[in-house]
C-alpha cells in the first residue's frame, strides 16, 4: 500500500508598493515561502524578471530541491553500504528556456556533487551509488526535464 505524505506551504505576496499591480512596473515581486515552525524564505522573481537578486527565486528552489533530494539519498545509500562520506558539496546548475511569449521551462538540471569518502572506502560503489539515488529521489521523478549528475569522489586526506 502506497503511503501518502503531504506537504503545506504559505506563499504571501509582499510587494504592493500602495498601488497593487496598477501597472508591470508598479508592484514588487517579493514574496515570503512560509512552512509552520520553520523560518521564512525571502523570496522574489529571478532579476531578469524584475525581481530582488538577493532573494531567491523560484528557479533557485527548484534546483535546489533536486540537489537537497540526491543528496540525502545519497548519503542515506552510502550509510546502508558502508561507505563513510565526511565531505559533500554541491554546484548545481539549471538550465531554463524561455519562450518568445514569456512562458519557459527547464530544459535541464546537473548536479555537480564533490564527495569525499574516508580512505579506503570503494571509490566505484561510492560512484555507482549516484544512480542508485538518483533512482529513489522524490523530486527527481516528478519532473519532466532529465536531471544528470557529474558526481567527483575523493578520499579523505
Amino acid at each position: 500500500m502506497a503511503k501518502e505524505h503531504r506537504y503545506a506551504v504559505t506563499l504571501e505576496w509582499t510587494g504592493n508598493r500602495g498601488s497593487g499591480t496598477s501597472g508591470y512596473k508598479a508592484y514588487g515581486r517579493d514574496h515570503e515561502v512560509r512552512v509552520a515552525g520553520k523560518p521564512p524564505i525571502p523570496a522574489s522573481s529571478d532579476p531578469g524578471f524584475r525581481g530582488d537578486a538577493a532573494r531567491y527565486n523560484p528557479e533557485d528552489l527548484l534546483v535546489a530541491s533536486l540537489s537537497g533530494c540526491h543528496m540525502l539519498w545519497y548519503l542515506h545509500l552510502c550509510s546502508v553500504a558502508g561507505i563513510v562520506v565526511t565531505h559533500y558539496l554541491d554546484r548545481a546548475e539549471g538550465t531554463m528556456i524561455e519562450g518568445p511569449d514569456g512562458s519557459g521551462r527547464f530544459a535541464s538540471v546537473v548536479l555537480k556533487p564533490e564527495v569525499t569518502v574516508k580512505p579506503g572506502a570503494d571509490l566505484a560503489k561510492a560512484r555507482a551509488l549516484h544512480a542508485d539515488a538518483h533512482q529513489m529521489c522524490f523530486i527527481a521523478n516528478s519532473v519532466n526535464f532529465p536531471v544528470a549528475h557529474e558526481p567527483t569522489i575523493r578520499e579523505q586526506a
